[in-house]
């Protein structure tokens, strides 16, 4: 398979754009050839100005199993080559984080190690209840460090040492009450689930979402008066722009406002 074909991409006329792990039979292992791809269709939708949403699904009874563990061994002791492997892994998460549109996981089946940190990179998602989650690299020796970046900004400490430290694959229900996930659904039910949530979120001027996911990000990693000293900014910035103008005064005269997304 070449690496154009481990991604497939759809963007639809609402401005939502789905990206889908095309690996199945490698249950969508990160594999160095599918993070390049990835990577590249990440640069493609934050360039696109006609895409508003990022739906990130996966085909197969797996999401995503994490690293290609025969890639791996097959590096043998060479550091370089595997502080590659995992240096572009989170310039990836990182690309995830930085899109200025919303990035939605459909998740349905297992996601495990860096799969389990793709899930959690993106900004919302929604889950099967048949799906299943891990970091499970302390059973082969491997600590899920890089993972653990992205699970302990979404869920409590306690709950993410507990995954790390014990490896144990968790049900959705038990993702969503840790916040690793927003919402479990009927397998049947989660595509048009995401359809609807993603439709909902494209209504919205992009240029107001670009600037409010910017804005979480960066005051997350602030301290309490630098964020509201940050976040006073933003919204007096945001405030100058048409959007902003165009949605108080629709709200003002009780109409649908008209996004120009500037």
């Amino acid at each position: 398979m070449t690496r154009s074909n481990l991604i497939l991409s759809d963007t639809q006329a609402n401005g939502v754009t789905t990206l889908t792990l095309n690996q199945p039979e490698r249950r969508n292992s990160l594999s160095m050839a599918m993070m390049q791809a990835l990577s590249a269709e990440l640069d493609k939708v934050a360039a696109d100005h006609g895409s508003r949403v990022l739906v990130l699904r996966a085909k197969g009874a797996v999401f995503c199993a994490g690293h290609d563990l025969k890639e791996i061994r097959e590096q043998g002791d060479q550091y370089d080559a595997q502080a590659r492997l995992f240096n572009l892994c989170s310039r990836v998460m990182q690309q995830i984080v930085n899109l200025p549109q919303p990035v939605i996981a459909q998740v349905a089946g297992v996601a495990t190690a860096a799969g389990c940190q793709l899930v959690a990179s993106c900004d919302l998602a929604v889950a099967s209840g048949t799906a299943r989650f891990a970091t499970p690299g302390v059973n082969i020796g491997l600590f899920c460090s890089t993972p653990m970046v992205a699970l302990s900004r979404n869920v409590s400490r306690k709950h993410a040492m507990e995954m790390l430290l014990t490896g144990e694959m968790i049900g959705a229900a038990q993702a969503e009450k840790m916040g690793l996930i927003n919402r479990v659904v009927a397998e049947e039910e989660l595509e048009s689930t995401v359809a609807t949530l993603a439709e909902t979120i494209a209504g919205k001027s992009s240029h107001t979402l670009k600037i409010g996911k910017q804005a979480f990000y960066r005051q997350l990693e602030m301290g309490l008066a630098d964020a509201y000293t940050y976040t006073s900014q933003v919204m007096a910035e945001n405030l100058q722009s048409n959007d902003a103008k165009e949605g108080i005064g629709a709200f003002l005269d009780k109409r649908r406002p008209e996004w120009t997304d500037q």
